[in-house]
């Protein structure tokens, strides 16, 4: 199953943009594969660009850490309640404000990227255990539909975006 066969009824238009950056992989190859190239990446960037803002009110890197990780759960937990059938219509997520509360650049790095990389095989695991009737079903998150393979391409599409923002912006 690639992001090819998404129809559009099964997200909001706008996360189109990271689905498009998802590549053509399989849900299971691209969680992997992604998450290995960005710790690879994250891994690479030396401590003193870590807390670099590019522009006042912009995030740091380690913000932009925590936010990949937080919205993971976010839509991975979006995700596993749809595939259970739960009709719990989820509300929207306020980055920002999660960002802003988030205490990320007084954490290490190690502390991050081990954070990061347990919530990725969470993810993997998860997505690997949903059968395709799971995978294709449909719930509401913020008033628009979704389906738990569109979230897997999400976070794939989601992460490239970041990476690239990254470094064109902070290295």
């Amino acid at each position: 199953m690639t992001k090819e066969d998404l129809s559009i009824n099964e997200y909001n238009p706008y996360y189109h943009q990271y689905i498009q950056k998802a590549g053509d992989v399989t849900i299971s190859v691209g969680l992997k594969d992604n998450g290995d190239t960005t710790v690879l990446f994250l891994e690479s960037i030396p401590e003193e660009k870590l807390e670099f803002r590019y522009e006042e009110g912009k995030w740091t890197i380690k913000e932009i850490i925590q936010h990949l990780i937080d919205t993971e759960r976010v839509f991975t937990y979006r995700a596993l309640c749809i595939a259970r059938k739960d009709k719990t219509l989820f509300p929207g997520y306020d980055q920002d404000a999660y960002v802003v509360s988030c205490e990320a650049n007084k954490r290490s790095m190690s502390s991050l990227m081990n954070e990061y990389k347990a919530v990725r095989l969470a993810s993997i695991i998860m997505f690997e255990s949903f059968s395709y009737e799971m995978l294709t079903r449909i719930g509401i998150a913020s008033n628009s539909n979704l389906s738990p393979r569109a979230v897997a391409f999400i976070t794939i599409g989601h992460e490239n975006h970041h990476c690239e923002i990254i470094k064109e912006r902070y290295l």
